[in-house]
């Protein structure tokens, strides 16, 4: 009997490295999945073990694979955390400094610097982003800046540098490949979108020699094969993107004006806008949603820095949970939020703030707080900061009348009626809520025929449930009022 066809899908996130399998129906064969340990070496610093995310990724894929005995594995597919940089020795694979995550803010001063001498205006029309810390570029300057030795071996051409795409992609192909996708170029502040290189221009405003960077390729484009004895057969590794770029892809957003939202570590807003790069008015990013052909297709996008990052202090830090589900029961136990608002501003805040500076707070707090209410503040935070960002979309003159949601954050039907409640639009979750490493199949299927074109990928789309708003106006106007005094008490 003829096996399926399947592809495998590597996600590596923020605070956990998964790997799945995805029959030719899009259907779930295996799913492995293994958290690794962040790191905070100093206010505002986050980082990761650059070897615990290679270990971690590559126990999760055997496992998947192994697990997956009824298919026929026929490619790989990659999604990453994007904008976490990683600086390595192109002999020894060896990494020269900790992986700096996304949501570090070490380089703020870096970035206030280089707003004030000008080059803002410059950074946005060539790369769709705004100066700030989150972005790639000064984290590599700042690892070459840091560790001995390092500018003086970069211009010799002994290192590289790539997101966390590129060193798995080197790793995986024992070196042979050092590449990336246009998605998570895109978010380097190196990339130029419309030109579709590393500009020179901005390679030497951040002083990054080019000598360092990966090969930039369409996104199911031909990445290398995989290293014989890493995995029971070598397998071509066909698609690439970041991890909010591979969500809208595995929520079919492939056309103008489609719109999802994932809720991982943070919440990331995409709408699409086709072939056109829309700049904004209103401190969204400009970015490649996805690009095939040669052809780049752009989208708009909102960051919120943390969400399931916030559900997991409540479980590590203040240890009042066991589960990230308990919040669900949590919330629901309480009439009324009292009061009590959070605003988890742990690494800063994104859209449409970009406060790299602020910190986080919780307001309204009273002897009869509980456990309760910080769970309940936890995930109306996560609404209130959608809200925030719809809003800034909305001053660019749009405003969606649905929004498809996704991660693992929205199996919480609370969530899910609140963002409804507080948004006043139809949110609709899909029957696969790991989008992201579903659009990483996507990709390497459709590269090798699994999933052909994008109309037939999209037919196999289901949504799992629909939340209409059902709260009245009076009531959601409240909310944003104690949310706005929040906000406002951090930012005077």
């Amino acid at each position: 009997m003829t096996k399926r066809l399947a592809i495998l899908a590597i996600d590596q996130g923020t605070t956990s490295s998964r790997a799945m399998v995805f029959d030719q129906l899009t259907s779930v064969v295996s799913n492995a999945q293994s958290e690794f340990a962040q790191f905070y070496p100093a206010d505002g610093w986050v980082e990761h073990d650059p070897e615990e995310i290679w270990s971690t990724t590559l126990e999760v894929t055997q496992r998947a694979f192994s697990q997956a005995q009824e298919v026929d594995i026929v490619a790989l597919g990659i999604t990453n955390q994007r904008e976490t940089t990683v600086v390595w020795d192109r002999n020894t694979g060896a990494a020269i400094y900790p992986a700096i995550v996304w949501q570090d803010r070490r380089t703020a001063d870096v970035c206030r610097q280089l707003a004030t001498a000008g080059h803002s205006a410059e950074v946005q029309q060539k790369t769709g982003l705004l100066l700030d810390p989150y972005f790639s570029a000064t984290k590599v300057a700042w690892i070459l800046d840091h560790v001995d030795g390092a500018r003086d071996r970069a211009e010799r051409g002994e290192l590289a540098f790539g997101t966390i795409d590129s060193f798995l992609i080197w790793r995986l192909t024992g070196g042979a490949v050092h590449a990336t996708d246009a998605t998570n170029a895109s978010r380097t502040s190196l990339y130029n979108i419309h030109s579709g290189v590393w500009d020179e221009g901005l390679l030497a405003m951040f002083r990054v020699p080019a000598s360092i960077m990966p090969t930039v390729k369409n996104c199911d484009d031909d990445f290398g094969v995989t290293a014989s004895g890493l995995l029971p057969i070598e397998l071509p590794i066909r698609g690439v993107a970041g991890d909010q770029q591979a969500a809208s892809l595995g929520q079919c957003c492939f056309d103008a004006g489609d719109i999802k939202s994932t809720y991982g570590t943070g919440c990331f807003v995409l709408l699409n806008t086709g072939e056109q790069a829309v700049m904004s008015n209103n401190q969204l990013l400009t970015t490649v949603a996805y690009q095939l052909d040669g052809v780049p297709y752009y989208a708009l996008e909102g960051s919120i820095f943390i969400a399931g990052a916030a559900v997991q202090w409540l479980r590590d830090g203040l240890k009042i949970i066991q589960h990230a589900g308990d919040t669900e029961a949590m919330a629901m136990q309480l009439a009324s939020n009292e009061g009590v608002y959070l605003v988890p501003a742990f690494t800063g805040l994104g859209v449409p703030y970009w406060r790299p500076d602020i910190r986080g707070a919780i307001f309204g707090l009273t002897r009869a707080t509980g456990p309760e209410h910080f769970a309940r503040a936890t995930l109306e935070a996560i609404g209130y900061l959608t809200h925030d960002l719809l809003e800034a979309m909305a001053k660019d003159g749009i405003a969606p009348r649905s929004l498809r949601v996704d991660g693992g954050m929205v199996a919480n039907d609370w969530l899910c009626q609140f963002l409804a409640d507080v948004l006043q639009v139809e949110v609709i979750r899909p029957v696969v809520l790991e989008t992201t490493a579903l659009g990483a199949a996507y990709l390497a299927g459709r590269s090798t025929g699994v999933y052909g074109d994008r109309a037939e990928f999209a037919q196999r789309w289901q949504r799992q449930r629909q939340f209409s708003p059902l709260c009245d106006d009076a009531q959601r106007q409240q909310w944003l009022v104690g949310w706005r005094r929040a906000i406002q008490q951090l930012l005077s």
